[in-house]
């Protein structure tokens, strides 16, 4: 049985450590946006808005990769705390358009907080370099 790799192959994968990684990073992030009545779906939703202005919920779906019903079920959500609106398309009556009010980009704001807070925490342990070299390689990763 010595052709079979052990632990030590595994964690030393960029896949595992990446998987490991974003777990601890997504829990981390989830704790301090659950203090807003959100979760990381709702911040996704409100910085996708944010990045398109207006947005059908069908558009956003196709967008995100996701259920439609997803889509309804957040802005359900967000438009009872008031952070999004729908209108009606003037040029479509069928469908419903999504924007940000003034309370969710506050809210928009209170996720970014919280997400550097949680990279400070995350990343405290590393040099400035090594941080540089990391999210370099997060983008480069990230853009293939």
């Amino acid at each position: 049985m010595s052709d079979v790799k052990g632990s030590a192959a595994l964690r030393a994968t960029l896949v595992f450590n990446l998987g490991t990684l974003g777990a601890l990073a997504a829990d981390r992030f989830a704790t301090r946006v659950e203090a807003l009545g959100l979760k990381p779906k709702h911040a996704g939703l409100l910085a996708a808005l944010d990045a398109e202005s207006a947005a059908s919920q069908q558009e956003l779906a196709s967008r995100l990769g996701v259920a439609p019903s997803l889509i309804v079920a957040l802005a359900d959500q967000l438009q009872a705390l008031g952070a999004v609106e729908r209108l009606r398309d003037p040029d479509d009556r069928r469908r419903q358009v999504l924007t940000l009010t003034a309370e969710g980009r506050r809210l928009l704001a209170r996720c970014a907080e919280a997400a550097e807070a949680a990279d400070a925490e995350l990343a405290s342990g590393l040099t400035a370099a090594q941080l540089a070299a990391l999210t370099d390689g997060l983008r480069a990763l990230g853009e293939q």
